[in-house]
């Protein structure tokens, strides 16, 4: 008799690892989230976390959304919807895309339970075991466990200031498809990029649509920042350009309410029945509550005029983040200077190795992700990203004079001559 069947026979405690299936052992836990429960503690100042900022949202709108919504259509709010999501909702999103180019039907819209759902139904219906992903250098973390969930290579393409450099994109394909292994598509942030914070040009954007159509790759474009820019509008989205070869995700958690968990995906027709059925699937329907709030939100509020409260507030944070940075920071420590979004890209000499610097860094009472986080390769030892979103101005500025100073101190402690 085996071992694990003796156990059961005698009524021996099972050990349920022994009978997980094989793919989990490619489920990981997120850096960021490993460190939210020290970043959380009130005496740190959190460069880490992506969370929106709601001091600027107004709860006592919200509230009355809520309770009119409760009292005059409770019976539906509260009831199982459709699994693609409610009807009214799909139209309010395509007025939402069209605000960056995109002419869409909402038969072709599926809401989510955030974008980050979306991703997964996406990966779950494309990827088998060893398939290529492309991404940009670096990416998003929760988009690369996603992929190594479900046992795809992530082989990353080269960025810069301005994005995804489309020689970089030409050069991984070639690349990849000489090693005889098969690409399924390109996933990338265009506008004020997780975690770099880079806006991609519009005639790249064009370029790297056409890449992408010559090679027969279609291209995942993740959009949770776009309508967050500071100065002037992003360029139009690439769905905007190409409706056949991209999947667009989109998301109202960093425009009204990451709690309330409600995306998106906009999706050529080809692909709408496969999603609608992986996501029933996996949570039945997507919450009625959820969705009619944020559709009630839409038809009631300014909410434009909210998204532009927003920009403001995040951009005096932005300012006091790279003020700060000037100020405090090596000078041969480079940064991003983003437009939009939430975070600044920081790449440190070489011989800084970011994760083992963060107990220092907890030490003198400040966190960032490591650089690392965001390869799926171990590559950006040297970088961090950090989060401008929402501390106050006053505690971003303490926290980035903390870390300049954990910085250069251990520049001092390896001898470096770098620190001007």
């Amino acid at each position: 008799m085996s071992e694990i069947t003796n156990r059961f026979a005698t009524g021996a405690p099972q050990n349920l690892e022994e009978r997980f299936a094989s793919r989990a052992a490619h489920m990981k836990p997120s850096e960021i989230r490993s460190l939210f429960a020290v970043a959380s503690r009130p005496e740190i100042v959190s460069l880490a976390g992506g969370m929106p900022n709601l001091s600027a949202f107004p709860m006592s709108m919200m509230a009355d959304v809520v309770q009119k919504l409760v009292l005059t259509n409770g019976a539906e709010a509260l009831q199982y919807g459709s699994g693609q999501g409610h009807p009214k909702l799909r139209e309010q999103i395509c007025e939402v895309m069209a605000l960056e180019g995109i002419r869409a039907n909402p038969d072709d819209v599926l809401v989510t339970t955030g974008s980050q759902q979306a991703l997964d139904l996406i990966s779950r219906i494309f990827i088998d075991p060893g398939d290529v992903v492309l991404a940009e250098a670096p990416s998003y973390v929760g988009a690369l466990g996603t992929f190594h969930q479900y046992e795809a290579s992530v082989i990353h393409v080269e960025t810069d200031n301005d994005g995804l450099v489309p020689q970089g994109l030409r050069d991984a394909i070639k690349s990849v498809r000489a090693a005889g292994r098969k690409i399924k598509f390109l996933y990338m942030i265009p506008n004020y990029q997780n975690p770099s914070g880079v806006l991609l040009p519009a005639e790249r954007r064009t370029e790297i649509l056409n890449i992408c159509r010559e090679a027969g790759i279609f291209v995942v474009e993740d959009n949770p920042y776009g309508l967050l820019g500071f100065d002037k509008p992003s360029p139009n989205a690439m769905r905007a350009e190409d409706s056949e070869n991209v999947i667009y995700l989109g998301t109202f958690s960093k425009t009204i309410a990451p709690g309330l968990r409600v995306g998106w995906a906009l999706v050529p027709p080809s692909l709408k029945e496969k999603l609608v059925i992986a996501s029933e699937s996996s949570i039945l329907c997507p919450s009625n509550f959820a969705q009619l709030t944020i559709s009630s939100y839409l038809a009631e509020q300014p909410w434009r005029d909210q998204i532009a409260s927003f920009c403001d507030l995040y951009k005096t944070r932005r300012d006091a983040m790279l003020e700060s940075l000037d100020e405090y920071f090596p000078t041969t420590a480079k940064w991003t200077k983003p437009g939009g979004g939430f975070y600044v890209w920081v790449s440190l000499p070489p011989e800084i190795d970011t994760t083992a610097l963060m107990p220092k860094a907890i030490v003198a009472k400040v966190a960032y992700v490591p650089g690392t986080a965001f390869y799926a390769d171990g590559f950006g030892s040297w970088s961090l990203r950090l989060s401008y979103c929402y501390p106050t101005p006053e505690r971003i500025r303490v926290g980035v004079k903390a870390l300049g100073e954990v910085i250069k101190t251990e520049m001092l402690r390896r001898g470096s001559n770098q620190l001007s």
